[in-house]
């Protein structure tokens, strides 16, 4: 049985966002959330006799749809007075995915074999996923921001899993013909919500009981580790990231990230913000506000060589943090660790992860998988 792994495509997704063409809610917005979903917002599966109602809320204004699906098994005729949405024929046997992130999701499942093709293949690194690849069973289709056309006529994929973007449309490939699922559990804000949309991908591959499954415990893990965090006496500051630019971008007050820091027993300088995003600030408003945070992470692609003298000669301001002067930075090294590959649909290991470095005297004998501490 395969380890519960999961992998998602780079950190583009965490910054931009998407909007295909608005389509209004469907008369069945009243029943969204049905006993399937409990955590997702931006996810609705509602169970007919002869089909499955899928409905994508459209994240940038929540009274319309992104898109609606009817999942209809493959081995029957499709029901009549289906309502207007894309049919989808499932369990898929032959998909196109686009986004590392959803190839992890699949492996989890056991659904390896049912990918055809996948974009930015440089950039998975799920093994079994690259085994099929290197034995000619799984097609390179190219970049994700401009696939090779040519080779996804050829593969003819029974279904596209991509990550939407803002105003973005899908040019050729939009017109082909194909049920293009935007899978848009990125732009979700609690980490439960994004993982639980591998119930999704249970439907979509006939491993709906795995995928259940699966949920329940990350569901099972996350809240028993919450609710031991909300008991401790002491909840040290966090900041994140740096400045790059002239801009240091945090996280949003109502963003994952925010929301994992609590849940893990942190404060956070911004929890009191808005914003589900990124929020800009200038390095003079991240120091005025939390140059006494007690704990700082980096998270970066190959920092393999960044130290607390190659970070103050980056920019020598940031050894006023008292996270520095304490030597309490830690960074995660994106090119060595699999954080993308694992945590969008394993939130719980992020959760252990984060609590272990804000509370080391609760978790000892803990081995970190990320974050490590940032040498001299």
């Amino acid at each position: 049985m395969n380890r519960l792994r999961y992998i998602p495509t780079l950190a583009i997704l965490a910054l931009l966002s998407v909007q295909c063409s608005p389509r209004q809610k469907s008369d069945n917005a009243s029943n969204r959330n049905d006993t399937l979903i409990h955590h997702a917002e931006l996810l609705s599966v509602i169970r007919h006799e002869n089909y499955t109602d899928v409905q994508i809320t459209n994240p940038w204004d929540t009274t319309r749809l992104l898109h609606r699906y009817l999942l209809v098994s493959r081995d029957k005729e499709l029901p009549a007075g289906l309502p207007s949405g894309t049919v989808v024929k499932t369990p898929l046997e032959n998909s196109l995915i686009y986004s590392s992130v959803h190839v992890s999701a699949l492996d989890m499942l056991d659904a390896l074999d049912q990918i055809g093709g996948v974009c930015d293949l440089s950039y998975i690194k799920t093994p079994g996923l690259l085994a099929r690849a290197r034995a000619g069973k799984v097609v390179d289709a190219g970049n994700s921001m401009n696939p090779d056309i040519e080779q996804v006529m050829a593969l003819s994929p029974d279904a596209i899993l991509l990550s939407p973007f803002e105003n973005a449309g899908y040019g050729r490939i939009g017109k082909m013909g194909i049920p293009i699922i935007e899978c848009a559990d990125y732009l979700e804000t609690s980490p439960l919500g994004r993982a639980e949309w591998i119930k999704l991908f249970g439907l979509l591959y006939g491993k709906e009981a795995k995928a259940d499954s699966i949920f329940a415990l990350i569901e099972q893990n996350y809240r028993q580790l919450t609710e031991r965090m909300q008991s401790v006496a002491h909840t040290p500051t966090v900041i994140s990231e740096q400045k790059s630019g002239s801009a240091w971008y945090m996280p949003g007050g109502k963003s994952y990230m925010a929301r994992l820091f609590a849940d893990a027993g942190a404060a956070y300088p911004w929890s009191e913000n808005s914003e589900s995003g990124s929020i800009p600030l200038s390095f003079e408003t991240v120091f005025a506000q939390a140059g006494n945070a007690d704990i700082w992470l980096i998270k970066s692609f190959n920092v393999g060589t960044l130290s607390y003298k190659t970070l103050q000669k980056e920019y020598a301001p940031y050894a006023r943090f008292k996270a520095f002067r304490d030597r309490k930075i830690y960074r995660c090294d994106t090119a060595l660790c699999n954080y993308y590959e694992e945590t969008p649909f394993r939130p719980d290991l992020l959760l252990q992860e984060l609590a272990a470095l804000f509370h080391p005297e609760l978790f000892p004998d803990y081995t970190f998988l990320y974050y490590q501490p940032l040498p001299e």
